[in-house]
């Protein structure tokens, strides 16, 4: 039964270095295999499986839907043995590389103060942050844990909620003095209306008038790739932009971002979570160090 858990492993093992590498030669070489014996090991395995893996071509090796839920639990369950084999000598400390994927305006207002705290706590876990307002999977990207804004869609990802926030149109006063504040959602036509290109849930700025929802198309000259960016460009006076509050909390109070039209706030939330791959099994200790400190200093507040 050892014997036959451990060439399971192994299978996953080469398995996983194919998928990750590319093809059969490269992973052939990283574990010191010969290609053929790799291509014979993905044959056993998938007839043992009785399902395709990978669709082969002369030029690139491709996963079937199959290979993506086999891949998926593969690399989990390789991290495990990883992570015990780790945790055995360390008492369960925490050890590791975590790649955490999350939007620029999380990271800067969010979650920056706070790194600190977790490097200390964490000792043994590096940290690999991609900042991206657009949505991406985490399996394809080697993703451990996303932080993500929006309704959550049905799929195979856990999440653990970390707040929410409101959002507020705002500008700056040298952008309201050259051309004065809107009252209405009529004004909002003389306005330059900045927006962002990536998908939302809501396609434009709802507010509310006369009891009624409206949502008034973002047509603006300029478009940023996250909110962030889309901060900096209201700060510099070229326009309107609608922003999370925790993001111009502080450029409120110092004066650089002015609210507009608050009174026809429509009361949206924008739910916060971080997510990851599973169905609520067990993760690595550097995966659940990062989650468990997130769901305590990364909430909003």
């Amino acid at each position: 039964m050892g014997s036959l858990q451990q060439n399971r492993s192994g299978e996953m093992e080469v398995f996983v270095r194919v998928v990750e590498l590319g093809g059969f030669s490269p992973a052939a070489r990283a574990a010191n295999m010969t290609p053929s014996a790799v291509s014979k090991l993905i044959a056993r395995l998938e007839a043992r499986l009785s399902a395709r893996l990978l669709n082969r071509s002369t030029r690139q090796l491709q996963l079937t839907p199959e290979g993506c839920t086999f891949y998926e639990r593969a690399t989990r369950i390789l991290a495990d043995i990883a992570d015990a084999e780790r945790a055995a000598g360390s008492g369960e400390q925490a050890v590791g590389r975590v790649r955490l994927n999350t939007s620029a305006s999380y990271f800067n207002h969010i979650l920056a103060p706070v790194l600190p705290e977790f490097l200390a706590l964490h000792s043994g876990v590096t940290l690999d942050i991609v900042q991206t307002d657009a949505v991406v999977d985490l399996l394809a990207e080697r993703t451990d844990v996303a932080v993500r804004a929006g309704p959550l869609k049905s799929s195979s990802l856990v999440a653990r909620k970390l707040g929410e926030t409101a959002q507020m149109i705002a500008a700056a006063p040298n952008y309201l003095e050259r051309y004065g504040e809107p009252r209405t959602i009529a004004d909002l036509e003389q306005h330059n209306r900045l927006g962002v290109g990536y998908a939302r849930a809501v396609d434009g700025w709802p507010l509310r008038d006369k009891g009624k929802t409206i949502v008034v198309p973002v047509t603006g000259r300029v478009q940023a790739s996250d909110g962030e960016g889309l901060r900096r460009l209201a700060l510099s006076g070229v326009g309107l932009a609608r922003l999370a509050a925790f993001t111009v909390r502080d450029d409120i109070i110092a004066g650089r971002l002015v609210p507009v039209l608050a009174h026809l706030d429509a009361g949206e939330k924008e739910l916060f979570h971080a997510v990851y791959v599973g169905q609520g099994g067990p993760l690595p200790s550097r995966v659940r160090a990062l989650l468990d400190f997130l769901a305590e200093r990364g909430r909003l507040q």
